[in-house]
């Protein structure tokens, strides 16, 4: 995915493509998301209709080349949407979209407090969903 947002092509056109190679290796070997005194999750993009208990993302095997489909892709590439109830389609052709609704049940369901979450650009710096 980083290929398609420019990540691969500012890395081409600066350096060469071994460093992007080296970049996504290490990418691959990242944790996937963290637990904050069992109340904040964090991760990268944000939650997926794949995700039923938080075993699923300690199973993950890592280091791992992330797919185009299924609970590691949605972990770095799902994204809130204030307009959408439950899941929807995500503009960027990867991964969803989740509603309100979908953030308050999995916070209740895992007694968390918090998804925090990176992937998108706000004007304050951080806002809450």
């Amino acid at each position: 995915i980083n290929r398609i947002y420019g990540f691969y092509d500012e890395c081409k056109r600066r350096f060469n493509v071994r460093l992007w190679k080296s970049f996504t290796d290490s990418f691959n070997c990242l944790p996937v998301a963290a637990l904050i005194d069992d109340k904040i999750l964090c991760m990268h993009g944000g939650l997926s209709p794949d995700l039923t208990n938080l075993d699923q993302i300690r199973n993950l095997p890592r280091p791992i080349a992330v797919p185009d489909t299924g609970l590691l892709c949605d972990l770095l590439w799902s994204d809130p949407c204030r307009d959408v109830k439950g899941w929807g389609m995500n503009d960027r052709g990867v991964s969803y979209t989740f509603g309100p609704d979908k953030v308050q049940e999995f916070l209740t369901k895992h007694d968390l407090d918090l998804v925090c979450r990176a992937h998108q650009v706000v004007e304050d710096g951080y806002e809450f969903f």
